[in-house]
């Protein structure tokens, strides 16, 4: 007795519940993404803390394989360690840094002038001033003030963010393995093993990049605070200063970095004393970012340059300051899932069935997972 079920439609069934659960796993991630999006500020900030607590983990790591301490006093000791080398690098570098940045002060105010100085040399500089100035008008000065007061706010809201970054960090740093429980219980039974081993080479992951950019900001300052120091450039602790923070923006932060120490040899120098800075930095800046940095991060993380700055760009542009600091360490974690997870786990595996049941290729084969 033969089916009253046509055998397109048997066919079709399982494809129509396949499409059904699609869509409403199209929506629950639409619904997700538009969640992250509103909470993006707070993801953001646990982030951040996420960062710095493995910044901490390493140094309590080591301590706990030299000394006998539980967690909580290694962290303790971290900590008070970093205080007091913090506050010696303060007294001994602090008032050379006070110093100089009077000297900037005073500087500012003379800008003008010297800028005037140097226009009236250069014809073509004369010309673009003229232009610039006959451009400008009161109503396009006056939005100025809003935008002060603007970034006195954006300021504040800063600062409010670093406190809770540290705070977090502070508290996943003293616990983290309760945090790691409650990520894994959150995974499917069948995947808890492979999310602990995510967990773990995330962690691996951005321990070393921190380390590595660590040294070499190391690098970045004592060099750069040397060879203006030799050229004999005013400000040298403070562009040096300036130099090593920013090399924790790579990509953008070095070329940032060098306009201080330019402009400083241009209005307290001469143009040829300008050059010979920009020199001084192509000269470090190449050589931290093609033999140092690929040194020390060869063995955790291989960044394309290209990635590095697509995702300083969109983070940027998306999140302000906030995201162009931590998107570097956002690429590092992605990178680690996207090879762990959409490589290893759905790619490596995914084969085709090209047979059908007769034994004939099948005219639209379907993925399928092992």
């Amino acid at each position: 007795m033969e089916s009253s079920t046509p055998p397109a439609a048997f066919h079709r069934q399982p494809r129509r519940a396949m499409s059904g659960r699609s869509l409403i796993g199209a929506l629950a991630l639409v619904a997700l993404g538009l969640l992250a999006w509103e909470l993006r500020w707070v993801l953001l900030v646990l982030f951040g803390a996420v960062v710095l607590a493995v910044a901490l983990d390493v140094p309590i790591t080591l301590v706990r394989r030299l000394l006998p301490l539980q967690r909580p006093a290694a962290l303790m000791l971290v900590l008070a360690v970093l205080l007091v080398v913090g506050w010696l690098i303060t007294a001994l570098l602090l008032p050379e840094v006070i110093e100089q940045a009077q000297v900037l002060s005073r500087l500012i105010p003379e800008l003008p002038a010297r800028l005037n100085g140097l226009v009236a040399q250069i014809p073509q500089l004369h010309d673009l001033e003229m232009k610039v100035l006959g451009g400008a008008t009161w109503d396009q000065l006056q939005p100025l003030g809003s935008q002060v007061l603007g970034f006195a706010g954006g300021a504040a809201n800063s600062t409010i963010q670093l406190l809770l970054i540290a705070l977090l960090a502070v508290l996943l740093a003293l616990d983290p393995r309760s945090h790691q429980r409650l990520l894994v219980a959150a995974t499917p039974r069948f995947y808890r093993p492979r999310m602990q081993l995510l967990l773990r080479e995330c962690r691996e992951a951005l321990g070393g990049w921190l380390a590595g950019m660590t040294l070499s900001a190391v690098v970045v300052f004592l060099s750069t605070w040397a060879g203006l120091a030799l050229l004999k450039v005013p400000l040298a602790l403070l562009s040096a200063l300036v130099c090593a923070l920013l090399t924790f923006v790579p990509t953008i932060g070095p070329t940032a970095g060098t306009l201080l120490p330019m402009a400083v040899a241009l209005l307290l120098g001469s143009p040829a004393k300008m050059l010979q800075v920009l020199v001084l930095r192509l000269v470090l800046q190449n050589g931290e970012a093609f033999v140092l940095t690929p040194l020390l991060l060869s063995r955790t993380v291989n960044l394309l340059p290209t990635v590095a700055l697509m995702a300083q760009l969109c983070l940027g542009a998306l999140l302000g300051l906030p995201g162009l600091l931590l998107a570097l360490p956002l690429v590092v974690v992605l990178q680690v899932l996207c090879e762990e997870v959409l490589v290893r786990d759905v790619m490596d595996r995914w084969t085709e069935d090209h047979t059908t049941e007769g034994g004939s290729a099948s005219p639209d084969p379907q993925p399928q997972l092992r």
